[in-house]
């Protein structure tokens, strides 16, 4: 009884020597069963599964199990699988305690000595699952607990987005349309729009194309579309920047700018100049007086417009 009383004090539960004596036989071993199990149950603990979710084709994936079992328990196994298929074990009881399966495009190229640490060697799309950590405790009861994530492969772009569409100069109320292009990827790469360094807005850029090709990447096409106002002319430029991003694994832009002109005073007039001369013209033929011409008129306007140059107007 004293030995009973003591499991029921580590639980918690007042129970004294009168309450244990009513009970009899088979109701008070059930009991001890049930509360051994569940302290069999708790002792083992999954703390922690590391799966990468983006991985490049063609690169290693590391991933990681880790767990935690009091002192009076011992580990049994630990097991791998990809989509329900064993591909690693790790007994550390048995004649050979570390053990591989063939699985295609899981091919593990090296573990720790617990095998909570694997590295998946060069990575191919059949790579691409989902990954569950299986960890045991020693019998009788063989506590089991499990953890899975998912990994996808991803096919990088071979070069950065492309603008295309950008005009070296630009003025005052003219429209800059532009386009920026990824390169061939899966999933297809998100790009996004700077103008002089600042997230362009929105209603200035148009929804996303994708393109499929035959070989199942993907190309994003993306295009701008603003005009020119008075607050771009800050400076003597208006830059464009794409920048095209995949997962955490891919970051890479291309910045283009444009020349931005001030219309001259003196172009400005330059159409009155032409209308006055016409006039000059009529008038001076009419009266037919000798001493102005058609060409002095001329003279005078170009005089006008030489002046602002030079005054820089």
């Amino acid at each position: 009884m004293q030995k009973y009383d003591g499991v029921f004090h580590r639980m918690g539960m007042n129970v004294n020597h009168a309450m244990l004596t009513r009970l009899r036989g088979q109701h008070l071993l059930t009991l001890f069963s049930l509360l051994m199990v569940f302290e069999c149950i708790i002792s083992l603990e999954l703390l922690e599964l590391r799966v990468p979710a983006h991985v490049a084709l063609g690169a290693r994936a590391q991933l990681s199990c880790r767990w935690a079992l009091s002192a009076a328990d011992v580990l049994y196994s630990v097991k791998w699988y990809k989509d329900g298929k064993e591909f690693f074990r790790h007994v550390p009881r048995d004649s050979e305690p570390r053990r591989k399966f063939p699985l295609p495009g899981v091919d593990v190229e090296k573990s720790d000595a617990s095998g909570s640490n694997l590295v998946l060697s060069h990575v191919v799309s059949e790579s691409a699952g989902r990954y569950r950590c299986e960890v045991s405790g020693e019998r009788p009861l063989f506590p089991t607990v499990s953890e899975h994530a998912d990994m996808d492969v991803v096919v990088l772009p071979n070069h950065g987005p492309v603008i295309t569409g950008l005009h070296t100069r630009y003025r005052l109320g003219d429209y800059v349309q532009v386009n920026c292009t990824s390169g061939r990827s899966r999933p297809p790469c998100h790009l996004s729009w700077y103008i002089n360094g600042e997230p362009a807005p929105a209603i200035a850029v148009h929804p996303p194309v994708y393109t499929l090709y035959g070989d199942e990447l993907q190309t994003t096409l993306l295009q701008l579309n603003f005009k020119i106002t008075q607050q771009y002319f800050t400076k003597n430029g208006v830059k464009v920047k794409c920048l095209a991003t995949l997962a955490s694994l891919y970051w890479r832009s291309n910045e283009e700018s444009a020349l931005l002109e001030r219309v001259k005073l003196y172009e400005s007039l330059l159409p009155d100049v032409q209308k006055t001369n016409y006039k000059v013209d009529r008038v001076f033929s009419h009266t037919n007086h000798a001493c102005y011409t058609s060409s002095t008129a001329n003279v005078v306007g170009a005089v006008i417009i030489l002046s602002l140059r030079l005054l820089n107007v």
